[in-house]
């Protein structure tokens, strides 16, 4: 691990046993994330990303989920091997999260106060006091309006994206390495969106913090990500820069991701583009590329065995039999 890397993903499996047989969620990703970066983890629903970032938290609900293999190593450890009492020192403290849905989150019967100085309190040690002074800080950090008031307030008294200012605030009140952002606009309008990726951005910037956002919209990770992870049936399928991904698209999934976005800048009179078919079943998965029966660039060799990854440069891989044998 390099001096700038603080979390090292290696061949992560998180498999869920089911009546059905077994679901491959996440099937050996492997990532790095450096000091301050924004990582962005794409991909259509049901690809794997939230499980992959539940497993790096080791949230995996067991039964029916388990961590069937990988490393996750923070800071030279490997959470995956770290005592109960270890990992929960990290949660939330070194390593926090901000989930899709707010109110599901937070307590509707605890004061926002109750529920942030108890983080604080946990974690870094301050007194009642102190910790509430912190946590309003927070909150007016967030855009929180009047937070001295506001924060003796119950979570159905704000609105939704009151509620996703008032995650972050708390995601971020221990400052911590790396937020994980999982979807973090869902529901919201397209203005507030706007505000709450743009204040995860500056937030982040103004703490040093690393950042794992994680969404299914293009659009979100071409203005705020350094590096974009693309996702498909539980694996990494294209991994590279921002610039790299956008200009220079080299998996046949990738490629249609970005030709499904309209553009605002040409004029089109053809139908928007969209990828056929469905994405697969990973329940009992066979050793193929899961993309072939949808992609228009298919070949024998694609339907018998899933494709190594080739290294296409300084971090630029894809997984595609288009690339060779890979490694």
């Amino acid at each position: 691990m390099t001096d700038d890397v603080i979390l090292q993903v290696k061949d992560l499996k998180a498999y869920f046993k089911l009546d059905e047989g077994l679901l491959k969620a996440v099937d050996g990703v492997s990532f790095d994330l450096r000091k301050g970066e924004t990582l962005g983890i794409v991909g259509e629903s049901g690809s794997g990303k939230s499980v992959t970032n539940l497993a790096i938290m080791r949230l995996i609900p067991s039964p029916p989920g388990h961590i069937a293999g990988g490393e996750v190593v923070f800071m030279g450890d490997d959470i995956l091997k770290m005592s109960d009492d270890g990992i929960r020192k990290i949660r939330g403290n070194k390593i926090s999260m901000i989930f899709q849905d707010p109110m599901t989150c937070l307590n509707p019967f605890l004061k926002i106060s109750t529920q942030m100085i108890e983080t604080i309190v946990l974690h870094q040690g301050l007194d009642k006091k102190a910790a509430k002074e912190k946590a309003v800080e927070m909150l007016k950090l967030a855009g929180i309006p009047a937070p001295e008031k506001r924060i003796d307030q119950y979570p159905h008294q704000f609105s939704g994206g009151m509620r996703q200012r008032v995650m972050i605030a708390m995601a971020l009140s221990c400052e911590p390495e790396i937020l994980i952002a999982d979807e973090p606009t869902t529901a919201l309008d397209v203005t507030i969106q706007a505000q709450i990726l743009e204040l995860i951005n500056e937030l982040s910037e103004r703490l040093g913090t690393a950042v794992i956002l994680i969404t299914h919209s293009l659009g979100v990770v071409a203005g705020m990500c350094d590096s974009i992870c693309v996702m498909y049936a539980g694996r990494i399928v294209e991994r590279g820069t921002a610039d790299e991904i956008f200009s220079d698209p080299r998996h046949p999934y990738t490629q249609g991701l970005i030709k499904s976005v309209p553009r605002l800048d040409k004029v089109s009179t053809q139908r928007l583009y969209s990828i056929p078919g469905q994405p697969p079943n990973v329940i009992n998965l066979p050793d193929c590329c899961p993309f072939f029966p949808r992609c228009e660039r298919a070949m024998d060799v694609c339907k018998t065995k899933y494709p190594k990854v080739a290294e296409l440069g300084d971090k630029r891989t894809v997984a595609c039999w288009l690339y060779g044998e890979g490694k």
